[in-house]
């Protein structure tokens, strides 16, 4: 397990950003997780996401810190053994901002465990909240969260989902295939998405349960401290009091979920956006060129501040999306889809930018000279996927154009 240690850039956010309308409570929940995070996570950071992906490779030991420390806990009320909060989904993106700050893979094993497989428990009956959600909140099990699968992706429409789970008695019966599941070789139950006689289903399934099989983790571009695994269910059978809700009535909870959980990844892009930013911002600052420093060119000067303004505004969007998810609204659009989007796009680009500002040490993992080290490349490994996951980009922009629009215009 390697340890380094890291002088940390000045944060920028300190200086441009003012939470001026944000509760007190969430900004004492961002200073709260900030120092978890630089004495937990930031340690951790590089190995985590340079490591090839393996179950060994899995930081148990953040994980655990981060139960130890009760911010599992913060997107739940008390009844679930949470913070009870008032503004719980507002607290929730901005942990994960200041997470991925560091590390968008610890972050999105966060989001995967409290927001996914946490969120579409809360539907659950007393049972299920007592056997599942309960551990998931002290962190004593490891959640995750199934809709995908190798043909089913943004369409979860019933002629897509492959996964069935066939009632006999008491018992459902499931047979089927999950791809692309966050935590599922280290997790002990997933919530999976199941097509029954009344529909699509969501079912919490012990992962191992008889007839259930974990694959080998997937070797991915970035984000490798967050594993994926495809799931097999061979003539799995669960019991019938393991279903999330009502029969029939899955996909609602699963969209509502999902639609959470796009909170938590723009929050992420943010922070990953944040992080290049202020790694940018310090570097154009120290070196030199042409008898200059580096942000004296009037080009730095501009696009600094052109990303600085979009850093703003997509830590508003997510915050205001969140609010609204606070105030009860279970499908906060068309500013989930707009802070995740653009969220995410801005962390790629952000991402760039840095590496460009870098020149060639933006583009290194690793200086052969003297053994220094250089962050962005990954940062910029992992923006890519929050483009892509739970919910494309393009569907993003798609449920804007729907909200102006009308869905007898757009489908």
């Amino acid at each position: 397990m390697d340890v380094t240690t890291e002088v940390l850039p000045p944060r920028m956010a300190d200086r441009l950003y003012h939470d001026l309308l944000l509760p007190e409570e969430t900004r004492d929940v961002r200073a709260e997780v900030r120092t978890f995070a630089e004495r937990e996570v930031l340690p951790r950071a590089r190995d985590i996401g340079q490591r090839e992906e393996s179950k060994d490779a899995f930081a148990r030991d953040v994980f655990e810190a981060i139960g130890r420390k009760g911010l599992f806990k913060i997107p739940f009320g008390q009844e679930s053994g949470g913070w009870g909060l008032r503004y719980p989904v507002l607290a929730t993106a901005t942990a994960i901002e200041e997470i991925a700050y560091f590390s968008n893979s610890v972050a999105a094993v966060y989001d995967v465990h409290c927001i996914l497989a946490g969120h579409a428990l809360e539907y659950g009956s007393e049972r299920i909240r007592s056997e599942y959600l309960l551990p998931l909140v002290e962190g004593t099990k490891i959640g995750s969260f199934a809709t995908t699968e190798p043909e089913a992706s943004t369409d979860l429409s019933p002629r897509a989902l492959r996964t069935v789970a066939e009632k006999r008695g008491d018992t459902y019966v499931v047979n089927g295939q999950k791809r692309w599941i966050t935590n599922s070789p280290v997790a002990d139950f997933v919530v999976a998405l199941c097509r029954t006689d009344e529909g699509l289903t969501e079912i919490v399934i012990d992962l191992d349960g008889k007839g259930v099989r974990v694959g080998e983790p997937d070797k991915k571009m970035g984000n490798r401290g967050q594993l994926t695994a495809d799931i097999y269910f061979e003539d799995a059978p669960v019991p019938a009091e393991n279903v999330v809700g009502e029969e029939g009535k899955g996909l609602r909870i699963a969209l509502a979920t999902l639609t959470y959980g796009r909170v938590g990844i723009a929050a992420s892009g943010v922070g990953m956006a944040q992080s290049a930013f202020d790694l940018a911002a310090a570097h154009l600052t120290e070196r030199r060129a042409f008898g200059k420093r580096i942000a004296e060119f009037q080009h730095w000067q501009f696009k600094m501040a052109e990303r600085a303004t979009q850093i703003e505004n997509a830590r508003n969007l997510y915050a205001k999306a969140a609010l609204r998810m606070d105030e009860g609204i279970e499908f906060p659009e068309p500013e989930a889809a707009m802070a995740k989007y653009y969220g995410t796009e801005l962390a790629v680009d952000m991402a760039r930018d840095a590496i460009q500002a870098f020149g060639g040490y933006g583009f290194a993992r690793e200086l052969a000279h003297d053994g220094s080290t250089y962050r962005l490349e990954e940062i910029y490994r992992d923006s890519k996927i929050a483009e892509i996951y739970e919910g494309t980009n393009e569907i993003q922009k798609w449920v804007i154009a729907r909200t102006m629009f009308g869905k007898d215009v757009t489908g």
